[in-house]
C-alpha cells in the first residue's frame, strides 16, 4: 500500500436537503479540483458510499427522515478510509460536542465564507492524510532491499541510483547532510554488486588522527616506526576483492589525498615503511557532508581526486525534504526499539505526528529522528505518545518579543544546548549536526559554561 500523495485528486460527497446549498458547495469545491458527488439525504448518500470510494463526507446536521448525526456515526463505524465533517444552520454547543464526540473532524456553522469552508476541508484532508500514512507505516512499512526506509520521490531516485551504481565497478561519491544515511547507501551498493561476498570496510576518515590515518589505510611493516613490532595490513588490504567506504573524505589532508589518488590510479598501496607497492582489487566508495567543489576552489581538496571520486554521484535528500517518509521512519524506529526493549510499540497521536512532521527542521536528519523516537519510547509512560511528551523546543509556545540585548555568543550557546539535547548529549553527533569538530564543540561548551558562571 503506497503512501498517499497530497496531489492526488480527492473525492467529496456533499449531503444536504437544500438544493441551493448543494449547488453552491459543488461549484466551490469543484473549482478547487475536487471530484464532488451530491445527495439530498442520508439514504441517497449511503447508496453512493456503498458503490464509490469517497475521501470526505460533508453532511448537513438536520435533514428529513435520517439526521446528519446518523450519517457521521455510519461513516465512522463502517468506513475506515473516509473523513467526515458536519455543517449546520442551527449551531449549538450541544450539537458541536455531539458531532465531535461521534466522530466529525470539523463542525461548521452556516452561513460560512468560501475561505472558512475550504480551510475546514483542508484540515479534514490533512487529518485523513496523516491517518492513512500512519496506517501504512504501522502495517506495511518495511525496509527496502537496501535497508533504507522511504517511499518519497527523492528516495525513489536514490534507489534507482543505487541499482545503477551496484551494477558497475565505478567509484561513487555519496553526498548529503550528516545523519541522512550515507553509509547505508554505500552498503546497499556493495551488497547489491558482484563483490557482495567479499568484505565491506567502512573507514571514518574524520575519526582517525591524521598521524595514524596512513598506517590505518595502507598498513605498515615491522619497524616502520616506534611501536611497530610486527607487520600489519591496512584497511585497503582487508578490503581486497571487496569495497572500501571512505566516510567524510573531505576531512583528509592534501598530503593524504595525493596518496589516495595514487591508489585510484595505480590500484596499488604502499605500506608505511615499504618502498614496494602492493596491488589491490578494491572498489572505492566515498562520502562527504561538505561541498567538495567549494573546497576545491579554496584549495582544500584536490581537483584531480574530486574528479576521480565523482564518477557516479548520489546525493541524499535531507529529512525535511522527504515528506511523509518521516511518518514511516517514526513507526519503523518505534517498532524496532520496542522490540529491542521487549515491550509493546506505543502509538503516536495524530497531533504528535503533525508536530514531528511539520514543526521541526531536523538538522540531524534521520539520526536525530531515531534518537528522539528512542528517548520517547523509553521515557514516555503508557502506550500513547502525545504532544506534551515531545521535547519543549517542538511544542507550541506563546510568541514573545525577541530579546535584542542578548549577545551572539549567548544565542549560539543556547542553540548548541538544544542540539545536544536532541541527540541525548552525544557530542560526536552534535558536532556533526553543527558542522564543527569535537574539539571546537568542547571549547564552545566550556566557554558557554564560563559565561554562565560569570
Amino acid at each position: 500500500m503506497p503512501i498517499p500523495s497530497s496531489s492526488e485528486k480527492r473525492s467529496i460527497l456533499v449531503v444536504d436537503d437544500a438544493p441551493n446549498t448543494l449547488e453552491l458547495l459543488e461549484r466551490n469545491l469543484t473549482s478547487q479540483g475536487y471530484t464532488v458527488f451530491t445527495a439530498p439525504g442520508v439514504p441517497e448518500a449511503l447508496a453512493i458510499l456503498r458503490s464509490t470510494q469517497i475521501d470526505l463526507v460533508i453532511t448537513d446536521q438536520k435533514m428529513p427522515r435520517v439526521s446528519g448525526f446518523d450519517l457521521v456515526r455510519y461513516v465512522r463505524e463502517n468506513l475506515r478510509d473516509t473523513e467526515v465533517m458536519m455543517i449546520t444552520g442551527y449551531p449549538s454547543i450541544e450539537g458541536a460536542v455531539k458531532a465531535v464526540k461521534i466522530g466529525a473532524e470539523e463542525y461548521l456553522a452556516k452561513p460560512f465564507t468560501d475561505e472558512e469552508l475550504l480551510s475546514a476541508v483542508d484540515r479534514a484532508f490533512e487529518k485523513l492524510r496523516v491517518r492513512r500514512c500512519e496506517e501504512v507505516a504501522m502495517n506495511h512499512a518495511t525496509p527496502t532491499p537496501y535497508g533504507l526506509i522511504g517511499e518519497s520521490e527523492p528516495m525513489r531516485q536514490v534507489y534507482k541510483a543505487i541499482t545503477k551504481a551496484a551494477s558497475t565497478s565505478a567509484t561513487v561519491l555519496i553526498t548529503g547532510e550528516s545523519g541522512t544515511g550515507k553509509e547505508l547507501v554505500a552498503r546497499a551498493i556493495h551488497y547489491g554488486s558482484p563483490r557482495a561476498s567479499a568484505s565491506f570496510v567502512p573507514v571514518n576518515c574524520g575519526g582517525i588522527p591524521e598521524s595514524l590515518l596512513e598506517s590505518e589505510l595502507f598498513g605498515f611493516t615491522k619497524g616502520a616506526f616506534t611501536g611497530a613490532t610486527e607487520t600489519r595490513a591496512g584497511f585497503f588490504q582487508t578490503a581486497d576483492g571487496g569495497t572500501i567506504f571512505l566516510d567524510e573524505i573531505s576531512e583528509t589532508s592534501l598530503n593524504m589525498q595525493v596518496k589516495l589518488l595514487r591508489v585510484l590510479q595505480e590500484k596499488e598501496v604502499y605500506m608505511v615503511g615499504s618502498s614496494r607497492g602492493r596491488k589491490v582489487d578494491v572498489r572505492i566508495l566515498a562520502s562527504t557532508n561538505k561541498d567538495l567543489p567549494i573546497l576545491v576552489k579554496k584549495g582544500l581538496f584536490r581537483e584531480d581526486l574530486y574528479f576521480r571520486l565523482n564518477v557516479i554521484a548520489i546525493d541524499l535528500p535531507p529529512l525535511r525534504q522527504r515528506g511523509d517518509d518521516i511518518l514511516l521512519l517514526i513507526h519503523h524506529f518505534a517498532r524496532k526499539i520496542s522490540n529491542e526493549l521487549g515491550r509493546s510499540t506505543p502509538r503516536f497521536t495524530p497531533d504528535a505526528l503533525r508536530v514531528l512532521q511539520g514543526c521541526h527542521h531536523w538538522p540531524g536528519n534521520v539520526r536525530e529522528l531515531e534518537n528522539l523516537v528512542h528517548r520517547l519510547v523509553v521515557m514516555t509512560e503508557g502506550d500513547c505518545i502525545r504532544v506534551p511528551d515531545l521535547p519543549p523546543y517542538m511544542r507550541f509556545s506563546v510568541p514573545h518579543k525577541p530579546d535584542f540585548n542578548r549577545t551572539l555568543a549567548e544565542i549560539e550557546a543556547e542553540y548548541i544546548r538544544n542540539v545536544l539535547a536532541s541527540v541525548d548529549g552525544n557530542k560526536t553527533k552534535a558536532a556533526q549536526i553543527l558542522g564543527i569538530d569535537r574539539k571546537t564543540l568542547r571549547d564552545k561548551i566550556k566557554h558557554g559554561n564560563q559565561n554562565a558562571e560569570d
